[in-house]
């Protein structure tokens, strides 16, 4: 049986699938199509350079405690600005409703000092908290909640109005709109492209592949592109390099930049685990990325061809566009991550899990990437 040589990014990401995601090794190997011994392997070597990394010596302890008690006050303080910096500017009633909230979570001498309120002023508040207007907010911000929570947090302030007005509540936009920004009610937007830099026009390649997406043998013809995965810490680019053969992702890298390197990342896994015998077709968009030297200069020292499409066709690479919206549409759609490491464990779920194990194709009769082959091959 031929040994399979795994990327190093693949064997972290696998365990990532065991030590944070809460998946069972062999349920994992099984996903994944490899060896449970080689997993088990992989997580004892990784919880081992845990254990021996977190190793403190007693004076760093001593020292980090003394650094923790002098950062808490500070910390403390950090954390009342961040969460209250939308009543800084506003009344006392507002801060005081604020300080009411967060009690459990901050001190109150420390969000009085943040603030500016006087402890005395806050137990004179907390005696009579809401005025009229505050009441009538209530009511009327129970009736938003449930006009936003029908639209399944689509609907923003205009339409949610309109929903009001027809049970006959009397009220303005402004007033919708400020109620639902302290609830922090927000409508669900689309995703926004990120604003690319405009650079020196690439020298392109020719369009060997002509929309000629058929392809009989494996390592003929590989297509390649990049997107971008919307997180809290910003955006997230995917690099994939897929196989026309059996649509198979044979290559793939994610980083929070375009840099060249991202896409000579994802063709170095595609070379390492297919190990072409020959010159392979290498088709992408005229990015900046394949119309630089170092994509050139890679290409020819490992056997592969460049191939453009026309500049702004998109349906030249139809193959990986295909790909990237099947990706967006059955995993990331409406779906925001917290950070980008939270994405990327997501995003290989998908495509080493799912998309290449067992999503079925339509261009492979209904059968998966790894099926076809497999099938093909004989194994």
């Amino acid at each position: 049986m031929k040994r399979v040589r795994y990327p190093a990014e693949f064997k972290a990401e696998a365990v990532k699938q065991v030590t944070e995601r809460g998946h069972g090794v062999v349920d994992v190997a099984k996903r994944l199509g490899m060896s449970d011994k080689s997993l088990y392997l992989w997580v004892r070597l990784a919880k081992e350079q845990s254990s021996a990394g977190g190793a403190e010596t007693s004076q760093l302890k001593a020292e980090v405690s003394r650094l923790k008690a002098e950062l808490k006050r500070a910390n403390e303080e950090r954390d009342i600005l961040k969460k209250g910096r939308n009543v800084l500017c506003q009344a006392v009633r507002v801060k005081c409703a604020f300080m009411a909230e967060h009690k459990g979570q901050f001190r109150l001498s420390s969000m009085c000092r943040v603030l500016r309120v006087q402890r005395s002023g806050y137990y004179a508040w907390k005696a009579n908290p809401k005025s009229k207007r505050a009441l009538a907010d209530d009511v009327l911000l129970a009736s938003i909640r449930q006009s936003f929570d029908d639209s399944h947090g689509i609907y923003g302030s205009p339409r949610i109005l309109r929903d009001l007005r027809e049970d006959g509540m009397a009220c303005g936009q402004k007033r919708v709109a400020r109620l639902m920004r302290q609830a922090q009610l927000r409508s669900v937007r689309g995703y926004k492209r990120p604003r690319y830099r405009v650079g020196l026009p690439a020298t392109a390649a020719p369009n060997r592949l002509q929309r000629e997406f058929t392809v009989t043998l494996p390592n003929q013809v590989w297509v390649t592109d990049i997107t971008y995965i919307r997180t809290h810490e910003g955006w997230l680019y995917l690099t994939a390099v897929i196989d026309l053969y059996s649509r198979m992702v044979v290559g793939w890298a994610m980083n929070s930049s375009m840099a060249t390197e991202l896409v000579l990342d994802a063709l170095t896994m595609a070379v390492w685990r297919r190990r072409p015998t020959g010159p392979v077709m290498i088709h992408s968009d005229q990015g900046s990325q394949f119309g630089s030297d170092d994509f050139a200069r890679w290409c020819k020292d490992n056997q592969l061809v460049p191939s453009m499409s026309r500049r702004g066709n998109c349906w030249d690479n139809a193959v990986a566009e295909s790909f990237f919206s099947s990706l967006k549409k059955e995993r990331i759609k409406r779906h925001i991550y917290a950070t980008r490491q939270d994405a990327k464990s997501d995003v290989f779920d998908y495509i080493e899990g799912f998309y290449n194990r067992i999503r079925r194709h339509s261009h492979l009769d209904q059968l998966s990437p790894l099926a076809f082959e497999q099938l093909r091959n004989g194994s």
